[in-house]
């Protein structure tokens, strides 16, 4: 019996909601481990759609063990929020198996502060950063400052670490961007309340984890943004400011990695991006348009435009090497039906280069290249009702088909619209 990570393979939003919500039908434990409330995954049950930034999707599933790891950067005031609008719909009664590691870096209003300031007052070069403090969370965490939920249950600790961080964080806001201060005692105030609020659901999750893990369970481990935007293996500085690839949910959850067996990589049957960044397949064209409005590419968290583009299979390539990827799930393919022509991109070139297995290090070198289209047949007719592979129309089969043929791994599911149920499934990560 495996246990199972789910990564995105491009730049985010690929649809990995609904595939963890699938997959958390059939795990014990679902763990976020890394990201913040940066990151929104849409999921559509019976018609209702449900947009979670933090909780992880299994919550939507009865009887679910769901954690949040110490990777993940907490914003307490979306958490809280999140909470309460399941709890008022009933899917987070009193007594749930929901928790929040001990270890896990708090976000607090000076890191809201310094990302907007960064971004507005043009300190360096805009990266497109959602503004909800994620990126200076995670540099306090480095720098070994940051406040963690166990500092927080700890009044006498938090409020000595948040007196001497503020004073830090004023003098970057008012001699820098000459913003106004802000009031430690006031943060105090509201962090208390957070505190006693969260109190009841922080704990040694790696501990537990490991407890679930020994005992049997089937864990499944969520991963947030795309390959594409990892600190390390992602197009930089165009990234988020945590690690992405499946390596991470080792770290980000305190399990070893040989509790690990199986990795699903979330591709989108188009390629989309969000903020700043090279973009080689970008369309900025009706088809582009296209693409955008059927998909309805607007950003669960932010409601920025996506810009869109062909399938680019290098992108695809690389995150199957960085994240030892053994299954891909494939979304969104319902978009692509009406389209007389569809192109695959399977290189780059750049003056003499070729790139196939590897997105370029250097930007300047990326925002150099040009895609290296292979042309497929489209197809019309509707998909959505498929539910096997062979239910659906040759030119769909040979797109999927040449998809494995470029990526080197086989289709572990395939998603033909937005319901839970619009879905083919074609192997078990669970059975290892």
């Amino acid at each position: 019996m495996a246990n199972v990570v789910v990564v995105g393979t491009q730049w985010g939003d690929e649809g990995k909601g609904k595939v963890v919500d699938l997959y958390a039908e059939h795990a014990d434990v679902i763990v976020r481990f890394h990201g913040g409330n940066n990151a929104g995954h849409t999921l559509v049950v019976k018609g209702q759609q449900t947009i979670l930034h933090l909780i992880p999707s299994g919550i939507l599933h009865p009887g679910k063990v769901c954690m949040i790891g110490n990777g993940v950067v907490v914003d307490p005031a979306v958490l809280l929020e999140e909470m309460d609008g399941l709890r008022g719909r009933g899917i987070l009664p009193d007594g749930s198996r929901f928790m929040v590691s001990d270890k896990a870096h708090v976000i607090m209003p000076y890191h809201r502060r310094l990302d907007c300031a960064r971004e507005s007052h043009g300190v360096g070069k805009k990266i497109g950063t959602t503004g909800r403090g994620i990126g200076p969370a995670y540099e306090d965490k480095i720098s070994r400052v940051g406040i963690r939920m166990c500092d927080l249950m700890d009044e006498e600790v938090f409020r000595e670490k948040l007196e001497r961080n503020v004073a830090e964080k004023n003098f970057l806001l008012t001699k820098l961007f000459g913003e106004a201060p802000l009031d430690a005692a006031a943060i105090l105030g509201e962090y208390r309340g957070y505190a006693e609020r969260l109190r009841p659901y922080v704990a040694d999750c790696s501990l537990m984890l490991q407890r679930e893990i020994a005992a049997g369970k089937r864990v499944l481990f969520e991963g947030a943004q795309g390959t594409h935007l990892d600190i390390d293996h992602g197009t930089f500085p165009y990234v988020t400011s945590s690690n992405t690839v499946s390596g991470n949910a080792s770290c980000g959850s305190g399990v070893g990695p040989a509790s690990i067996q199986s990795v699903i990589g979330i591709c989108k049957a188009y390629t989309t991006r969000v903020g700043e960044g090279p973009f080689p397949t970008e369309l900025k064209d009706a088809t582009g348009e296209r693409l955008q409005q059927v998909g309805q590419e607007f950003g669960a968290t932010t409601g920025r435009k996506r810009r869109c583009g062909w399938l680019d299979m290098v992108l695809v390539r690389h995150a199957v090497r960085t994240s030892g990827i053994t299954g891909i799930a494939l979304t969104k393919l319902d978009v692509l039906t009406g389209l007389e022509t569809i192109r695959v991109c399977t290189a780059y070139r750049a003056g003499q280069e070729e790139y196939t297995e590897s997105v370029p290090a250097n930007p300047r070198i990326l925002g150099r290249c040009t895609p290296v289209y292979e042309e497929l047949p489209g197809w019309t007719e509707e998909i959505r009702g498929a539910r096997r592979i062979e239910e659906l129309p040759v030119n769909t089969r040979n797109y999927i088909a040449r998809l494995e043929e470029l990526s080197g791994v086989k289709m572990a599911l395939v998603s033909v619209g937005p319901d839970r149920e619009a879905t083919i499934a074609t192997a078990d990560p669970f059975a290892g």
